[in-house]
């Protein structure tokens, strides 16, 4: 091969030698990459490549999508498919505890229905300090990306917070909305699955909202809600 620049393949043939005999499986590329995939991974098992994307470049790590997906599938970190119900996950992180207004939010939503039965919901917001509710949006629909224009427009009103707390719902960890973490600098702790009393003040303030408000009102379009 350094004599008469061929390739491996080439020469392997010329001499009639099995190119499995004399290959070296090489070291894998980006171990420091992978390693951190794998971690992230492991605290969000129901991301994909294009969220753990947005995770590292959180970490200053950027890298060509193509080359990551490449990462990713040969790491083994692909999403099964659900079978059955729903299920998502939530980080081990601690969550810090607020010692002022506009430090911690949390956020969740209520459903209602209207006219013949269809279905609403609202997005509450609220202040876990001062208990205060800084919004209540409803809509038949509220998206991620909706969910983050509220949320810049609480910002502008109140100041940016230093932390928010929700579910794991597919709009609270949607694209949109790990954009809109890595962009305003806001970090956010999903609750553990199952453990909505994690996220006490919101669920409350929920309970209170169905039982004096919800329950006693009938509504025949969002106007009236």
């Amino acid at each position: 091969m350094s004599k008469y620049d061929i390739s491996q393949r080439r020469a392997c043939k010329l001499v009639s030698v099995d190119p499995k005999t004399v290959r070296r499986e090489r070291e894998p590329d980006n171990p420091h990459i992978r390693e951190r995939m794998r971690e992230i991974a492991s605290q969000r098992r129901r991301f994909g490549y294009r969220r753990i994307e947005l995770m590292l470049a959180r970490e200053g790590i950027i890298m060509n999508q193509k080359k990551l997906r490449r990462l990713y599938r040969e790491e083994g970190l692909a999403v099964k498919r659900r079978r059955g119900r729903k299920r998502a996950t939530g980080t081990r992180t601690p969550m810090p505890v607020p010692d002022g207004p506009c430090v911690r939010w949390s956020l969740d939503f209520v459903a209602d229905t209207f006219g013949a039965a269809r279905r609403f919901r609202i997005l509450a917001v609220i202040d876990d300090f001062t208990r205060e509710c800084l919004a209540l949006v409803a809509d038949t629909s509220i998206s991620g990306q909706r969910v983050a224009r509220e949320l810049d427009r609480l910002i502008r009103l109140y100041g940016k917070p230093e932390t928010i707390v929700s579910d794991n719902g597919s709009e609270l960890t949607s694209r949109a909305i790990l954009e809109w973490q890595n962009e305003r600098g806001v970090a956010w702790h999903y609750i553990a699955p199952g453990k909505p009393m994690q996220n006490g003040f919101v669920e409350s303030f929920n309970g209170k909202l169905r039982d004096e408000y919800l329950n006693e009102e009938v509504f025949d379009s969002l106007a009236h809600a």
